[in-house]
């Protein structure tokens, strides 16, 4: 039983909005980041949101849309006047050969994984510069930025460009008291994730050397983590999520 972040880490009062917040990994970054006391805005497009403890508001968007990203903003501000931090999580992972891909599989991956993503670190940092009062926003990146894998060639371009998104966030914003990191998960389990791809799992618990697969929790504590004051001055950081799994590029 992993320690509840509120036992480590005071969120509370602090208004963090998360993206993609109806997936699985989403919703473990809700959860924490409502244990820990925080006010959260969960932002999704379709899928509905597991209601857990804590205070939660629901808002749905489209954040390839002009005005997704802003209404995301607009709707935290006009629920609690301010936002002290964002995790960019929303994210899209379609399987395509790279050798056969069209340009428009390349440029849904580009404009849900990145492009909203940048659109959104906009909105919201220039709401924190506004409020005078700094802030943190995490992207939720991926290992494959580092390691891409046969199919997710395009994936995997998006998670790079998004960690090095972060990097020149940082240095933009970080006059204005903004901090920008990255997360990178390695595997994350889910159910059905075993039966959908055994071979895959199997691999990986051969490889990761602290012998299991991820869960949404721990990428949620690396989130509570790096919105917290105890990262006060860290920006521009990518922090692997990943059991070890990267000191073993055979998985």
């Amino acid at each position: 039983m992993t320690a509840s972040p509120a036992e480590m880490i005071d969120l509370t009062g602090k208004v963090v909005v998360v993206t993609g917040a109806g997936g699985g990994i989403g919703g473990g970054i809700v959860r924490r980041m409502a244990a820990a006391g925080a006010l959260v805005v969960a932002h999704t497009r379709s899928s509905p949101i597991e209601q857990g403890g804590g205070e939660v508001t629901e808002v749905r968007a489209d954040l390839t849309e002009e005005d997704g990203p802003t209404a995301v903003v607009d709707a935290a501000r006009e629920r609690h006047g301010r936002i002290d931090a964002l995790v960019n999580n929303a994210g899209i992972q379609p399987v395509a050969p790279f050798t056969d891909l069209t340009d428009q599989q390349w440029a849904e991956m580009i404009d849900t994984n990145l492009t909203a993503a940048h659109r959104l670190t906009q909105a919201t940092a220039s709401a924190m510069r506004d409020q005078g009062t700094g802030g943190s926003i995490v992207h939720v990146a991926s290992i494959e930025a580092r390691h891409p894998t046969p199919v997710h060639g395009h994936y995997a371009t998006a998670k790079a460009g998004l960690v090095m998104h972060a990097k020149a966030a940082a240095l933009a914003w970080g006059p204005h008291g903004i901090r920008v990191n990255s997360v990178s998960p390695g595997l994350i389990d889910r159910p059905g994730l075993a039966d959908d791809w055994p071979e895959g799992v199997e691999r990986w618990m051969a490889a990761v050397p602290l012998g299991r697969l991820g869960t949404a929790e721990d990428v949620g504590d690396a989130c509570v983590f790096l919105c917290s004051d105890l990262a006060r001055w860290i920006t521009g950081a990518d922090l692997v999520v990943d059991g070890g799994i990267l000191t073993n590029p055979t998985w």
